[in-house]
């Protein structure tokens, strides 16, 4: 497969990232979970949650437009395509080694999005690991 192509399909599942990420606060009751914390703790906590979502809108925004940068062979779109396989591969690993799950996994289609999640956090470093390496 083309790599411009691949960059573009990974790029793309950056929506469904971020529609994961906005409907997750509601399905976890993360306000309920924060509530008893000191005010500047939960607005820290917010403020970080969204940075991290203006770092995926940029991240997919990015591969999308600049896909055939990224796969020039420049060493700048080799070591950013390095940094977000790095990037996706924590993700991987954190979700699988690091969070427990079960308590929100309580039908199946939660569970079938943590599946589908999971696959796209695996693909992810693979392919910009791919492209850092070629």
């Amino acid at each position: 497969m083309n790599t411009i192509v691949l960059l573009k399909l990974a790029a793309f599942s950056y929506f469904g990232i971020i529609a994961a990420a906005l409907v997750m606060p509601r399905i976890v009751g993360l306000e309920e979970h924060l509530r008893p914390l000191p005010d500047f703790i939960r607005k820290l906590f917010w403020v970080y949650y969204m940075f991290l979502g203006l770092c995926l809108v940029g991240f997919g925004t990015g591969t999308f437009v600049f896909a055939k940068d990224l796969a020039s062979g420049s060493l700048l779109g080799r070591a950013l395509c390095g940094f977000l396989g790095l990037f996706w591969a924590a993700r991987l690993f954190t979700g699988i080694f690091i969070f427990d799950l079960r308590p929100y996994l309580t039908n199946s289609w939660r569970r079938s999005g943590l599946m589908a999640a999971n696959i796209v956090f695996a693909c992810l470093p693979i392919v910009y690991g791919w492209v850092a390496l070629t």
